[in-house]
Formats: structure tokens, C-alpha cells, sequence
């Protein structure tokens, strides 16, 4: 069956809005007809080289749908089931997992060198990471759908699959952040403003927000910023300002630049806490010296999906909303459909976008 994809064709080449030729899901696999899809910096890394993925792929890794088919051997989920799609889902078997580090399975992305779908001369496409939600139909295992608990609007349940419990987790599972603890969170896209609510709720008492467009203030704010700091040359001391001279107790980075994530750190008062949930390339040399590190004896570590284990934190995420304390719609910048996806990647491109939500 032909339904329509964002195909990227070759690294570095702009996304092709075209149809392809899906099969029917084999055993142990199910077929989701998309809600909607998240567009994530992530996804922008893949098509640009920064992370690798064969190629030719369909994109888009964070989604929410509803399962139309099932495979042989398929018994938790069935026709009709609303489901999140987890784009890393854990083996059970490798040592991280032995561990209970679920977000560092060593298996997790095995799916995206499989071919899952073919475009309509023949050629084999790849699900960019496990799941190609970038289309209006997609076969994925059944260990990468998740049922969608009560009460979530199916469209903005998307934003489940990555932005929020990669926000969530930086702030409750690496970084552990404590009440009355200050937070400064670094880039104001949908993981930023997934990363501020969470510091609200996990009691921060100032959380500043930080980032280059003056424009996203009122959206960092509604998230749950206390202050805002536009990017400068100037930030860290901004920030030692906002805290009594000593600077935050955590500071989150969500961008991926070697200059940011320097700037994290700085910005982290001594024995504080630096997380780097942001995606930078492998030029993005940061560097510090030996005495610094012993002198400011602050901890600083990368964050992987959040450090979650999608199957248990999915339903706790599911009661913040429900209760109000997380809004997923405040995460979504734009509403847009499958064509205009193209587009909202040169957005991002130019530093400009935030969360876009694909509807189908």
C-alpha cells in the first residue's frame, strides 16, 4: 500500500515529500496510522550527517498514532489501540540493560539498518531511527509502540516520544534536580521548554531561561522560566547576577555547541551540576583545565533520551498532564502538514524554530 513519506534521499540532501510502498506488518511488528509527528532537532542531525543512519531513510522519530494491523505474534497491541512510538526501545539483553540503563542499550537503534519500506521505482528505504514517523502510515516492532495512557489528546501525545521525556528526564532522572534548587536551561526549543516545565515541577525556585532570540520569552516564561537571558558574551556573569553571585545549582544544555555547553558550565555554581542533553558534532571540541576541574568540583555528564526508561516514566508523564502541571500543547511553536516539513527544517537551520507539529 502507497502512502506519502518525507524520504531523505542522501545525507545532506533536502528532504523529498513522495510516495512510498509500506508492506503489511510480519510477525512481531504492527502498522500505525500517524497523528502527528514531532520535528526535532534530532532529526535535522540525521539528514545533515551529524548522526549517521543508512540512507536512504524516512525521517521522524517522535509520533503518536493509532495501530491499524498487527503481525503474527503481536498480543499486547491490537486494531484501534492509540499508541506513542519509542524510537529507542531496550533489548533487555545487553549490558546497559543488565544494568537498568535502559537509555543506553546497546541494541536500540539495530531497526534503523533494516530496509522497512521501498519507494515506488523499487529502491530500499530505511526507518531513520526505528521508526519513520515523517509518514502517513508507518511498520514498526511492537516494542517501539507504546499504548497511550488515558485522558492524552492523541495529536500532541507525539511530543511524548522524545521532547518530553528527554526534558522530563534531564531535570528528575540526571540531573535530579531538587525543590528549591535554581536551574538555568540553555536553548529554547520544544526540549527546552519540555526541560523548564519540569524544573517547575520539580520545585526550582529560579529557572532561568537562556537563548539567542529575544523572541522566545513569552513562550519560556509560560513554560515556566522565572528569568530570561538572551545568549551573549555576557551570560554566565548574567546568571552568577540572577543567583547571588554564585550561579545556578543545575544547568541544563539542550543545544549542542561546544560554546554553550562551556557557558553551562560556567554558569554552574561550585559542586553544581552540568547536563548536556544537546546533540553537537564531533567538531564541537570543548575543553577545560585540570585545575578548573578541581577547583569548581562540579559535575558534568551527557544525557541520553533523558536517562528514561520510556515504559515506566510514559505513564507518570501522563499524570502531569492530566493534572494540569504539564501542558504538551505549550511545547508546539507551529502546526503544520506533511509538505511544509522541508521548511520548517530551514527553520531550524537559521536558529529560528521551535517545536513543529506535523498533523496528518
Amino acid at each position: 500500500m502507497a502512502v506519502r513519506a518525507a524520504v531523505l534521499p542522501a545525507v545532506g540532501a533536502p528532504l523529498e515529500i513522495t510516495q512510498i510502498e509500506l508492506p503489511e506488518p510480519g510477525p512481531g511488528r504492527v502498522r500505525v496510522r500517524l497523528a502527528a509527528a514531532g520535528v526535532c532537532h534530532s532529526d535535522l542531525s540525521l539528514s545533515d550527517g551529524t548522526m549517521r543512519v543508512p540512507v536512504p531513510a524516512v525521517l521522524g522519530h517522535e509520533g503518536a498514532g493509532t495501530v491499524v494491523s498487527v503481525g503474527e505474534g503481536v498480543e499486547r497491541l491490537a486494531p484501534g489501540d492509540q499508541v506513542v512510538l519509542n524510537w529507542a526501545p531496550s533489548c533487555g539483553a545487553c549490558h546497559a540493560c543488565s544494568l537498568g540503563e535502559v537509555w543506553l542499550c546497546a541494541n536500540a537503534l539495530a531497526g534503523s539498518a533494516e530496509v522497512y519500506a521501498r519507494t515506488t521505482h523499487g529502491t530500499d528505504l530505511h526507518p531513520g531511527l526505528n521508526v519513520a514517523a515523517f509518514a502517513e502510515e508507518t511498520v514498526v516492532p511492537a516494542s517501539c509502540a507504546l499504548p497511550l495512557p488515558d485522558g492524552i489528546p492523541l495529536t500532541d501525545a507525539a511530543l511524548l516520544g522524545c521532547a518530553v521525556l528527554t526534558g522530563y528526564g534531564a531535570v528528575h532522572h540526571s540531573a535530579r534536580v531538587r525543590s528549591g534548587e535554581t536551574v538555568a536551561v540553555f536553548g529554547v526549543g520544544g526540549v527546552g521548554l519540555a526541560t523548564l516545565q519540569a524544573a517547575r515541577i520539580a520545585g526550582a525556585s529560579t529557572i532561568v531561561a537562556v537563548d539567542v532570540s529575544p523572541e522566545k520569552e513569552a513562550l519560556a516564561r509560560a513554560a515556566g522560566a522565572t528569568e530570561y537571558v538572551v545568549a551573549s558574551d555576557r551570560t554566565a556573569r548574567d546568571i552568577r547576577g540572577l543567583t547571588g553571585g554564585q550561579g545556578v545549582d543545575v544547568a541544563v544544555e539542550c543545544v549542542g555547541r561546544a560554546v554553550t555547553i562551556r557557558t553551562a558550565w560556567e554558569s554552574t555554581r561550585r559542586g553544581g551540576r552540568t547536563t548536556v542533553v544537546g546533540i553537537g558534532g564531533k567538531d564541537q571540541q570543548v575543553t577545560f583545565n585540570a585545575l578548573e576541574l578541581f577547583h569548581w568540583g562540579r559535575t558534568l555528564s551527557g544525557c541520553v533520551y533523558g536517562n528514561s526508561d520510556p515504559a515506566k516514566d510514559l505513564p507518570v508523564l501522563a499524570d502531569h498532564v492530566r493534572s494540569g502541571r504539564l501542558d504538551l500543547s505549550a511545547l508546539v511553536t507551529e502546526r503544520i502538514g506533511l509538505a511544509d516539513i522541508p521548511a520548517a527544517f530551514e527553520t531550524m537551520l537559521a536558529g529560528k524554530g521551535g517545536r513543529a507539529l506535523v498533523i496528518f
